[in-house]
């Protein structure tokens, strides 16, 4: 076994060499004809390109997985017509949808309407700036990476709530202040939780609190000196991208589907894609502040911080196929009598503990 995962991590090493002396080589030769600021310009485009491919092949593999693992839970087959055991499903359900029809409500704010789409999807890509999937696979390392998470992340409820009233819709609109009341009141529990591990770490940056995290073999991880943290940021963090049982913002059973029932096309690709992009951003800075992030033994560390990231996704999925959706009084409450005095006993536990640390280091 020990023999396969060196030959693993001998060809990633050689695939990673390739492709930096690939990209040193391409960027030489453009060197020749363009001038080096035109250079950097065509760099940055074309790593935006890259990453907006890898994120909807995220997407796309997490459609797929959703839909087998649930229908595995449910005891049904899942999709299995398209692509062997079903594979190309998530291909076949974009083309369709970038072929239908791009349908304006008669009656609607078309500039509202319009704009609301880029109000989600755009922060939903500008929060992956610092998620660190690997020691130097980070577009940038602020220090105050955590707070420019969450900053940013917040911003897609102007997005929804665009969205809800630029459709001239009640239920659109009764989607959109639903889902404004519960991204705000979880917000609150979920900063919380993420005091604590800011304490342990003394920084805000995410590669700092992976770093913190990389003695015991990268086996010492924010979730053993903070599970209640986790436990609230995971319920917190569940609400905010609006997954199952806190999916209230578009109950197809009350609301039809909520603040985008009016999108159609590749307007409703772009609210879809931008909630999977924002549930995937969550279970990734789930990895970096309690499991690890990037460390591990023997696999590459880009490999670790992925499969860890796709196990807190499973969770997401578990949950769906176990718990019925709750009512809108038991989200509310549930943030502000369950989850947030959890937070703020969390942070004080955090503190006494580094108080008693600190004397008895002495």
């Amino acid at each position: 076994m020990s023999d396969i995962w060196q030959f693993v991590v001998s060809v990633w090493g050689f695939i990673a060499n390739f492709l930096n002396i690939l990209k040193d080589f391409a960027t030489s030769i453009l060197l020749l004809f363009l001038p080096a600021w035109l250079v950097d310009i065509v760099t940055a485009v074309v790593n935006i390109l890259v990453f907006i491919m890898f994120a909807i092949t995220v997407v796309m593999s997490l459609v797929y997985f959703e839909r087998r693992v649930i229908a595995f839970m449910q005891d049904r087959l899942g999709p299995n017509r398209v692509g062997p055991q079903g594979v190309l499903q998530p291909i076949a359900d974009v083309l369709k949808l970038l072929t239908k029809e791009d349908i304006v409500p008669v009656n609607a704010d078309p500039w509202v309407y319009k704009l609301a789409t880029f109000a989600v999807v755009v922060p939903s890509l500008m929060i992956y700036t610092v998620i660190p999937f690997g020691p130097k696979l980070v577009i940038a390392d602020l220090n105050i990476g955590i707070l420019y998470f969450i900053a940013i992340g917040s911003v897609t409820v102007v997005g929804i709530l665009m969205a809800g009233w630029g459709s001239n819709n009640k239920f659109a609109l009764l989607g959109a202040m639903r889902a404004s009341a519960q991204v705000i009141s979880y917000e609150i529990p979920l900063v919380f939780s993420i005091i604590g591990v800011a304490m342990l770490a003394s920084s805000l940056s995410t590669v700092d609190i992976v770093n913190f995290q990389s003695a015991w073999l990268g086996l010492k991880w924010n979730v053993l000196f903070q599970p209640i943290g986790f436990f609230v940021f995971f319920l917190a963090a569940t609400a905010e991208v609006n997954r199952t049982p806190f999916d209230l913002m578009e109950a197809e059973s009350e609301i039809v589907a909520g603040y985008h029932v009016e999108y159609s096309g590749i307007r409703f690709a772009l609210f879809f894609l931008a909630e999977y992009l924002e549930s995937f951003a969550m279970a990734a800075l789930a990895v970096t502040l309690f499991l690890g992030g990037w460390n591990g033994p023997i696999l590459p560390p880009w490999l670790w911080f992925i499969v860890k990231a796709y196990a807190v996704f499973f969770l997401f999925y578990w949950i769906r196929g176990t718990l019925p959706r709750v009512r809108v009084d038991q989200l509310m409450g549930f943030a502000w009598k369950v989850l947030l005095p959890l937070a703020l006993f969390n942070v004080l536990l955090t503190g006494i503990g580094i108080h008693v640390y600190h004397l008895i280091a002495r």
